[in-house]
């Protein structure tokens, strides 16, 4: 069959699920389609840290019948020593037919195996967690990968409604193009994700922090009404100030250049930077430590968190106006 045979040893390399999920099930796919065995070849997957010296060594000896094996090593980075040793070595030098799968986070006790897989010729496929400036990114890319052109103001909006587990937003893009029929915009995505708990908790603190006080209490009444949990709205508000806080510490400027420097995507500088009007440093704060208040309150410290939410969007409500 036509194109290059795969590789037989991978270095899936990083901790973010997803990206590793779809490295393993790429790898998986291409090994079987170019053994002609398909769905027939079995993948043996197995654990570093509790596998056996002799299990593995066996598992990565020669075949006899010269049938190809899928290796999946899970936590290769919490391996103790002889097993790391076994794999390294190995690795240097796979039998026929092994195809190798290594994941591995990049620390642990076993970190040394990564420099060693990649001097052995691994495919590294980079699954890092994705910096929050990425994230934009990464969701144009999954529209791109179903056929749509997403512009500015949808991957904005998605990132808003949806927040930044990647599984979520990958779910949510592949939702919106079907539920759409491709025709994705900003209006598409408000609709499709206003009763989604995580919307209502930004939609309270972007509420709160614009000194909003009517919407911002029927925003949170409607939430917990719901039954939407205590932390994520208290996290929600949390975050909105702590934003407002870091984005007016930093100053006014451009926040595609300031996106870097605060590890933030421009687009949440950018509202951030609108939202602080009506704000003054001492205000900001007051607010700093109503959220940390309340991070206590809804964590055990007050026996109502209902209350304790409202009293604290109240405040930073005040607070804006003050």
């Amino acid at each position: 069959m036509g194109g290059a045979a795969p590789a037989t040893l991978h270095l899936v390399l990083g901790d973010e699920d997803l990206l590793i999920e779809r490295a393993v099930g790429g790898v998986l796919a291409a090994v079987r389609a170019a053994s002609g065995e398909g769905q027939n070849l079995q993948a043996t997957r197995l654990r570093a840290g509790e596998v056996a010296v002799n299990e593995l060594a066996e598992m990565l000896s020669p075949s006899l019948f010269a049938e190809d094996r899928i290796i999946v090593l899970d936590a290769a980075g919490e391996a103790g020593k002889e097993p790391a040793k076994l794999v390294a070595d190995t690795a240097a030098d796979l039998p026929d037919g092994v195809y190798l799968v290594v994941l591995h986070s990049g620390g642990g006790r076993a970190k040394s195996m990564v420099p060693a897989l990649k001097k052995a010729g691994a495919q590294v496929h980079d699954c890092a967690k994705l910096r929050p400036q990425q994230r934009g990114d990464f969701v144009r890319g999954e529209f791109r990968s179903a056929g749509v052109r997403a512009a500015p103001d949808v991957v904005e909006a998605v990132l808003a409604a949806v927040g930044s587990d990647l599984r979520e937003l990958a779910s949510a893009c592949s939702q919106l193009v079907a539920d759409t029929g491709g025709r994705v915009d900003a209006a598409a995505v408000r609709k499709y994700y206003a009763g989604r708990a995580e919307v209502s908790g930004f939609d309270v603190a972007d509420k709160a922090v614009a000194g909003d006080r009517a919407a911002a209490l029927e925003a949170l009444r409607w939430a917990l009404q719901r039954g939407t949990a205590h932390v994520p709205l208290a996290d929600a508000l949390a975050d909105a100030v702590h934003t407002i806080a870091r984005v007016g510490a930093a100053g006014r400027g451009d926040p595609y250049s300031m996106a870097g420097s605060l590890g933030m995507p421009p687009w949440k500088i950018k509202k951030a930077q609108a939202q602080l009007r009506g704000w003054r440093p001492e205000t900001i704060g007051r607010a700093l430590q109503v959220v940390a208040t309340l991070n206590g309150d809804v964590k055990g410290g007050s026996p109502e968190p209902d209350y304790a939410l409202e009293r604290a969007v109240l405040r930073v409500c005040e607070l804006r106006g003050g």
